[in-house]
């Protein structure tokens, strides 16, 4: 794989959490670059303000990350809108900041919060990876023979531990340089340090 950047021109990006942080300057910088993009983020956000504010190259696509429905829907809208889907940026995420166990109000955390963070952070993200890859492998390789990019965020949790927050988030408050990671990118992933 070649170490040069390709441009953003031309390219249409799906971006989960797209209404709001990261996932909305993730967004306002490809469309600044001259990339579609659709915003995937939920009904009840301001996805719909927000798209229009970035123009006639961003559509909203109200969905829930967890819904295979919703994620099929929103892919169906960019092809429909631009044509296909080049990259997918993972954004979407939420966090619960309790105690795994609150000693004060003799009160453990609960296993449906717990469970909740999990089916959005990891299952809502798999669900988006598993069906833009599909979308994505109906695209003419490029010179390079890449058909598109998947990119999921994380929090600095995600190697550093915080209080009240017992499993990692990807989160829309963190900036991109704390855990970006391409994947299937050889190399890509933080190597021990010992």
């Amino acid at each position: 794989m070649s170490n040069s950047c390709v441009s953003t021109q031309g390219l249409v990006a799906v971006i989960t959490g797209g209404a709001s942080g990261l996932g909305l300057a993730t967004a306002e910088r490809l469309v600044g670059q001259g990339a579609s993009a659709v915003l995937l983020d939920l009904p009840s956000s301001a996805g719909e303000a927000q798209a229009q504010k970035l123009g006639k190259s961003c559509v909203f696509a109200p969905a829930d990350v967890t819904s295979e429905k919703d994620v099929q829907a929103a892919l169906s809208l960019a092809k429909e809108k631009f044509g296909r889907v080049d990259v997918a940026v993972n954004c979407a995420g939420i966090a619960v900041a309790i105690k795994t166990y609150n000693l004060k109000k003799s009160q453990a955390h609960t296993l449906e919060d717990f469970q909740r963070v999990l089916n959005v952070n990891l299952m809502g993200t798999f669900n988006v990876i598993r069906l833009v890859a599909g979308e994505m492998g109906q695209n003419e390789p490029d010179q390079g023979g890449q058909r598109g990019v998947i990119i999921s965020t994380a929090s600095v949790a995600a190697f550093e531990g915080q209080v009240c927050r017992p499993i990692w988030h990807p989160s829309a408050d963190h900036s991109p340089r704390e855990g970006t990671q391409l994947l299937g990118q050889p190399g890509s992933l933080p190597q021990p340090t010992g």
